[in-house]
């Protein structure tokens, strides 16, 4: 037996959890926690400037990786301020352990100074959170957490500690089993239901995957790429499924959704079985649910029963983990063939092309990410934050790989992109990242460019000037009669604010001098912010309006074809 403070259990507990890098903030109720970490050279703290950040970037390190993120503040507005971060983080079932201080034990409950019920905010944006009051249930709190976190459908866990727990000590005993009684995730599908599921692929006439973020957090590609190839299925993703499925991949046909293809909108209204995988059927990538294709039969895969039948009507449900079901699904079905269904989807698309981009003379969002992609021979790995430039990234990049582009969805976060981006940096250093950024979301975060000098990490910026609140004024000038109010922002030059952090920044204002500035970007060996000053009014197609089915899809009106 070895005594330890609370303190050096919780950072041993990470160090035999696999933590590298932790996201944080001191402050007074975290001190005792800070004052231990040089005893732990395994773990790298990253200093950010501002707790939803560290959230945003443990988010952006599991997403890149696989891993559960880690990140820290302190008590009252140390906590307050992850509960954004952790919020994305829960919508989007990222696996992160989020560790706040709190006020002694003696003071919980009587207004001290900074203090807040943490577990009690975070309980309805956490999968689990603990309130650990005594130093010798740190350790297996920890493993717990870790455990809930990453098992079953991923997400947050939050972890609340006593200064005076953290001083507290203790002799240290490693759990090395635990059983969580009540928590069981099934894995395994239930075999009859595979049968029918099997059944309703084999006898369909016109069947569609709908691919979801389940898939990259199940480790399934190629699980998918199998079953879809050997019925030659054809597949269209969410916005979070992205990436899932090979986009390059002859059965991929886009993803669906508000502001997805127009063929993958109409197939999913017209597929006579269609197959949800690892994904909610939720609003943004149905439509109106009550006019959501009703003649289908709807087949879901999901781990988290929850999900079943929660906005569509379920007919062939099977809880299990994709990575597993996947395959028994596959054994049985016969080859397939489809060319009649893969046909009219096919002429669908060229009849109304979704991801052309338009010859014009005006610097325009399409035409710049189009030109990355092209660039980085579609390698590199994409970060967003929310709004116009995020849709943009999703039609105008084509993905292959499951980790490739992170970005906030259920939420909606601005902000994300930026923090994100450096939490995939730090995770995967050889690996080129790009955060393509809306230029108000980028000022909700900017103060982490500090970071990437810090941490030396190479992110390249990418953001999308149009001085507006883009996507908000996009909804004014189509449904509120072109009302813009609160939306012309006043920005900043970009470019200064960027060397003022001692960061290398490139001002782009026309079209030939796009090229350029993603060459030079990509050869310099350090972070590289390029101000893309874009057309103003430039909006994004296809669309669903808000409340519409998907059926009511609307394509860039004429007038703007010719802009």
């Amino acid at each position: 037996m070895v005594k330890m403070n609370g303190s050096q259990i919780l950072l041993e507990c990470l160090k035999r959890e696999g933590t590298t890098t932790v996201f944080g903030y001191p402050g007074g109720a975290v001190l005792p926690l800070y004052d231990a970490i040089p005893e732990f050279p395994e773990i790298h703290h990253v200093l950010v400037r501002h707790e939803q950040s560290a959230a945003h970037m443990a988010d952006g390190f599991a997403r890149a990786t696989g891993e559960v993120g880690v990140c820290l503040a302190t008590s009252g507005p140390g906590a307050t301020n992850l509960v954004t971060g952790i919020a994305t983080s829960f919508l989007d079932s990222t696996p992160m352990v989020a560790i706040t201080g709190n006020v002694a034990r003696t003071l919980l409950g009587k207004d001290g100074f900074q203090e807040a019920d943490s577990t009690g905010i975070t309980q309805p944006i956490t999968k689990h959170n603990y309130l650990v009051m005594r130093a010798e249930d740190i350790a297996m709190t920890v493993r717990e957490a870790f455990h809930i976190a990453s098992s079953g459908r991923p997400g947050p866990v939050h972890i609340d500690i006593p200064k005076d727990v953290l001083q507290e000590e203790v002799e240290f005993i490693w759990p090395e089993k635990i059983n969580l009684r009540g928590y069981k995730p099934n894995t395994k599908g239930h075999t009859g239901m595979i049968r029918r599921a099997a059944e309703a692929i084999s006898t369909a006439k016109k069947p569609l995957i709908i691919s979801g973020h389940g898939i990259k957090w199940g480790n399934a590609q190629a699980e998918l790429v199998a079953l879809a190839e050997k019925a030659n299925i054809p597949v269209i993703t969410t916005f979070l499924g992205i990436g899932g499925f090979p986009e390059t991949h002859q059965l991929s046909y886009g993803w669906l959704g508000m502001h997805g293809m127009y063929h993958a909108n109409m197939a999913a209204d017209e597929a006579d079985v269609v197959i949800g995988i690892g994904m909610r059927f939720d609003d943004r990538a149905m439509g109106r649910f009550s006019d959501f294709n009703p003649d289908a039969t709807i087949v879901h895969i999901d781990i988290d029963p929850a999900e079943i039948g929660k906005n569509l009507p379920t007919a062939i449900p099977v809880v299990g983990d994709v990575k597993q079901v996947l395959p028994e699904i596959t054994e049985i079905i016969p080859t397939g063939d489809n060319k009649p269904w893969l046909s009219w989807i096919e002429k669908v698309a060229e009849e109304h092309p979704s991801l052309e981009v338009r010859e014009t003379r005006r610097l325009i969002p399409q035409y710049i990410i189009r030109s990355l992609y092209e660039e980085t021979n579609g390698q590199a790995t994409i970060t967003t934050g929310v709004g116009q430039h995020q849709m943009w990234a999703g039609q105008h990049y084509f993905y292959n790989d499951p980790r490739q582009l992170i970005s906030s969805g259920g939420l909606g976060t601005m902000g994300f992109e930026l923090p994100a981006a450096i939490g995939a940096q730090i995770a995967k250093p050889d690996a080129e990242i790009w955060a393509i950024c809306g230029d108000a979301g980028f000022q909700m975060t900017l103060q982490e460019l500090a970071v990437c000098i810090d941490e030396r990490a190479p992110v390249k910026i990418a953001i999308m000037n149009n001085a507006y609140l883009g996507m908000v004024r996009q909804w004014q000038e189509l449904f509120y009669d072109d009302n813009y109010v609160s939306v012309a922002v006043t920005q900043p030059d970009f470019s200064k604010i960027a060397e003022a952090y001692g960061i290398k920044a490139i001002k782009v204002e026309t079209k030939a001098d796009v090229l350029p500035a993603i060459a030079e970007a990509r050869e310099f060996d350090g972070p590289v912010l390029i101000d893309f000053h874009v057309d103003q009014e430039e909006n994004v197609w296809p669309m669903v309006p808000a409340g519409a089915a998907l059926r009511e899809t609307i394509e860039i009106p004429e007038k703007e074809l010719i802009r």
